[in-house]
């Protein structure tokens, strides 16, 4: 067998991520040696893998759900903003420069598209299937003729699209029809069918529309995946972050001891692996919050200063907020702080950048004893180490060198008082660790906090992976997904005027 299928969708965010994770999971648990793909990906929340490559975070999580470990070829083009204009471009799992969107859809995209078809064809000689995952909508007609992870993708490949539309932001046959409608010929007979997501109530009364749908387009849905809270794992940005509204829609369970613990994460401007307190949210009885006020951190017994694509403008955001103060006063008081990768060189006393923001010499907030000076050559490792007794192992993707002049040592940082810093990310995920530095933390607050003893966030992983795998098993028409995986798109798809435009 040698299988594939495109995973689009009507809008960004309608589901792509966790459906292509469901196929994943779905397939795997029928024996199929299955991988995930996408040829580029915009996003701050990535991963490094064993080679030291740097790739999204969401094709991380579905090699998780296929199995496997994850590599550079699952996710060939990374685009890393850097602003409002400029992405920095990870080209298989290595940055080779920064460019302006115009710069990089004016002529750089499509030369690319040479290079995602070669690794789509490696990983396709190497498992059974593979398992796309295009970007947007396949009917942004006005990126159309450089596109490389839609329809450039698909057409390049041979590959059957299925489009997935969320129903619960409404418009969803609309989207459907109108995504159809909007495309090539040539385009048109790989759009196989559609996927509906997130539905809410009797089925039996979308029938009807599904019905009407296929009249008009001559194409069939694959299946009605119900709404389900808590599966946004890993996703590409932050559009499931609600600002001060707690991580994701799952419900905190309820406290092992007789407080619940408080988290504040501050919500700085372009803020990079936000997963990092997702294993904090994991906890029974930990709230976790992103926040944006100073007054946000009065009751906060844990604050969070995350990592960012943009430490010196997060800096002046903490500045010109008021959150800069409440910090430096925090860490005074004796208050628990936690500075992750950018978050960590902001609570230094110096920083020397003439590389990502290229300002030069910047004043941090000086709570910890560190000086920062950013390299052009990017460190993109897997460390393994110990802290407060425990054996933890994490992630670093940063151009920030520090240079730890006092303190005690905390991973690769340090930590005075009840201030901590590292470029680790994804510490937490460590169970030993995370219940360790939560002891410290609720010590440190005055609270009867105490962490759970069974807590595994790798179990809890793979448990959201199956209810993935679940859903797409129970609720698509899986002979029918299958056939499409193996034999491609149906013959004789109608073409749905009036197509691209000229």
């Amino acid at each position: 067998m040698n299988g594939g299928l495109l995973v689009a969708g009507t809008t960004s965010d309608a589901g792509k991520s966790v459906v292509t994770a469901g196929i994943c999971r779905w397939l795997v648990r029928q024996g199929v040696k299955v991988a995930p793909f996408k040829a580029q990906n915009m996003s701050l929340n990535s991963f490094v893998t064993r080679e030291g490559a740097e790739i999204g975070r969401a094709q991380a999580m579905q090699a998780q759900a296929c199995r496997i470990e994850p590599t550079a070829l699952m996710n060939p083009v990374l685009l890393k903003p850097g602003g409002e204009q400029s992405s920095q471009v990870v080209l298989l799992g290595k940055p080779v420069g920064e460019l302006s969107a115009r710069g990089y859809h004016g002529g750089r995209q499509q030369r690319l598209l040479g290079t995602v078809l070669d690794c789509l064809a490696e990983l396709r000689g190497t498992y059974d299937a593979v398992i796309c995952e295009g970007a947007g909508s396949p009917a942004e007609i006005n990126l159309r003729r450089t596109d490389i992870v839609n329809m450039g993708i698909a057409r390049g490949a041979r590959l059957p699209v299925l489009i997935v539309g969320d129903i619960d932001r409404g418009g969803v046959f609309a989207s459907f029809f109108g995504s159809v409608a909007l495309l090539s010929r040539e385009d048109q007979e790989l759009i196989a069918g559609f996927l509906v997501n997130k539905f809410r109530g009797d089925v039996s009364l979308l029938e009807p529309g599904l019905d009407m749908l296929h009249g008009l387009t001559g194409r069939r849905t694959y299946g009605v995946l119900p709404f389900r809270h808590g599966l946004g794992i890993d996703e590409e940005d932050g559009l499931r972050v609600s600002l001060r509204g707690t991580v994701r829609e799952s419900a905190v369970a309820a406290p092992v001891g007789e407080d619940v613990l408080r988290v504040a994460v501050c919500a700085i401007p372009l803020m990079s692996n936000f997963t990092d307190v997702d294993a904090l949210a994991a906890e029974p009885g930990v709230v976790v919050r992103f926040v944006d006020r100073p007054e946000d951190l009065a009751d906060a017994d844990l604050v969070v200063v995350p990592g960012t694509r943009g430490t010196v403008r997060a800096l002046e955001w903490l500045r010109k907020r008021g959150l800069a103060g409440a910090l430096a006063r925090r860490a005074a008081e004796g208050r628990p702080i936690l500075g992750v990768c950018g978050g960590f060189q902001i609570l230094g006393e110096h920083i020397e950048d003439e590389v990502e923001s290229r300002r030069g010499a910047v004043d941090g907030l000086g709570v910890l004893p560190v000086r920062v000076r950013f390299a052009r050559e990017k460190t993109l490792t897997r460390p393994v180490g110990e802290a407060l007794g425990e054996r933890v192992e994490g992630y670093e993707i940063h151009h920030g060198v520090a240079e730890v002049t006092g303190g005690e040592p905390f991973l690769d940082g340090c930590r005075v008082g009840q201030s901590w810093g590292t470029h680790w990310h994804g510490s937490l995920e460590s169970d030993g660790f995370r219940r360790a530095f939560l002891r410290e933390v609720a010590a440190a607050a005055g609270r009867r906090f105490v962490p759970a003893a069974d807590t595994s966030f790798a179990a809890l992983r793979e448990e959201q992976l199956d209810r993935l795998g679940d859903l797409i098993e129970q609720h698509a028409d899986t002979d029918a997904l299958w056939r499409l995986i193996e034999s491609g798109a149906p013959q004789g798809l109608p073409f749905i005027p009036p197509g691209a435009p000229a």
